[in-house]
């Protein structure tokens, strides 16, 4: 402790300045052990307290400003600032914890009243091994809209896109998600759109219990707003899609799907038809998925990862014959992917020219498994081909079978489908040639 040292008083205070040429000067109260005074180049003085902490380094702690802070509290509060220390008590790292407390009091303040889009973007973030179908849902939900249309704007309508169906409740603070709120927002939802609002509720109801288990979100969170008897009183009642192609029509399906002018979209629908895999799978094939020596197929699977199934002759012929302009089989130059994005537009007009009802890309699939059975295949082959879990116990522990066998069944699907649809299935060897477009 260096400096004079004298009794303070108000006007030795008041007096005392810094040296000139220093950045600082102290003066000693001998009236208080450690209270210092001290003035700096530019002016300002602040009363300090200098002591050593239990570990016998010197530490000198600020009280405040001589004009806010009397003699006397600033003695008061030296001695007790002293005290802390005689008992082991570092004050800075007190005064840091009061500050870490004050600060995390704030945020959890913030917090509250922040958006539910908050936690809603820090629930997406901690689950990356989600499917791109599903977390294209997610975003959807919850779009801030009023983006341009790039396509389907219908007469009368805005030419900006809206919100997400979920935007509403997500812009409330997550508390304020309870029953109440949601079954009013899926009253009006489900009696304009029930089948998107349905999707919509079974996402923020995962959200909500993902939100339950978080320590930062637990508190906010009401894990019965979602509750399924909900959805039970104001969901209609969902009916299973039938939606399937019958042996009498496939001579006019595959009659008006070859005419498609984008060869690309034509040979996605063939292929989806008879592989019977997820719209998805099919538009996610790449060439390295592609064995034309082996005559077999790796397609990703959102059960199991991927699985590998024939690639029979017709479907084989399909895939050699298209462009090669990238990664993708199915390819699109216009799309940012560099894939196909949107086959449905193409696939509906071709319905409508052939005089065919209604038929969803998922339909197809459907339609695979349907007419599987007319060649009198194992349930389990086409469901393996397809990708469904096994369900009996004999499929899931005393059936392995492989891709040879599978390949039997699955070329005499493709056959039986082609020979209705009044079309020769080309030989093994029959496939063009590869070729790349630059």
């Amino acid at each position: 402790m260096s400096g004079n040292k004298v009794n303070f008083t108000a006007g030795k205070v008041s007096a005392f300045r810094c040296e000139e040429g220093k950045q600082a000067s102290f003066l000693w109260d001998t009236n208080s052990k450690g209270l210092g005074l001290k003035a700096s180049a530019g002016g300002s003085k602040t009363y300090v307290l200098e002591s050593r902490i239990e570990s016998g380094a010197s530490v000198r702690l600020t009280i405040g400003n001589e004009k806010t802070w009397t003699i006397q509290s600033a003695r008061d509060e030296a001695r007790r600032l002293q005290a802390k220390i005689d008992q082991g008590i570092d004050p800075r790292e007190e005064k840091r914890e009061r500050i870490a407390a004050a600060e995390a009091k704030q945020e959890e303040a913030r917090r509250r009243k922040a958006p539910a889009l908050e936690a809603w973007a820090a629930y997406i973030k901690a689950h990356p091994k989600w499917g791109s179908l599903h977390l294209a849902d997610h975003v959807t939900v919850s779009k801030e809209g009023g983006e341009l249309r790039t396509r389907g704007r219908k007469v009368g309508h805005s030419d900006k896109t809206l919100p997400g169906i979920l935007r509403p409740l997500l812009l409330l603070p997550l508390e304020q998600i309870d029953a109440d709120h949601v079954r009013v927002w899926l009253q009006d939802e489900a009696a304009r759109r029930p089948t998107h609002a349905a999707l919509a509720f079974r996402l923020l109801r995962a959200f909500l219990n993902w939100c339950s288990e978080k320590k930062e979100y637990r508190d906010q969170a009401h894990k019965d707003a979602c509750l399924i008897s909900m959805a039970k009183d104001e969901l209609p009642k969902k009916v299973a899609k039938d939606d399937c192609l019958q042996r009498e029509q496939l001579p006019s399906w595959f009659a008006s799907v070859r005419q498609i002018q984008n060869p690309v979209i034509a040979a996605y629908l063939q292929t989806a038809l008879l592989t019977g895999a997820r719209r998805e799978e099919v538009a996610g094939i790449r060439w390295e998925d592609v064995d034309f020596r082996w005559n077999s197929l790796s397609i990703k699977d959102k059960v199991d990862g991927k699985r590998a199934i024939p690639l029979t002759p017709l479907v084989a012929s399909l895939l050699a014959a298209l462009p090669r302009r990238n990664e993708w089989v199915f390819s699109s130059p216009t799309a940012a992917s560099g894939r196909l994005q949107e086959p449905r537009i193409q696939h509906n007009k071709a319905l409508t020219a052939a005089g065919l009802p209604a038929l969803t890309i998922h339909g197809l699939r459907r339609s695979f498994g349907t007419l599987a059975e007319w060649v009198e295949c194992p349930a389990g082959v086409s469901a393996q081909i397809m990708g469904h879990k096994p369900s009996a116990t004999a499929e899931k522990h005393y059936r392995v079978r492989p891709l040879d066998l599978l390949r039997m069944w699955h070329t005499k699907i493709e056959a039986w489908i082609l020979t209705e649809a009044g079309i020769e299935q080309p030989a093994e060897d029959a496939r063009p040639g590869l070729r790349a477009i630059r």
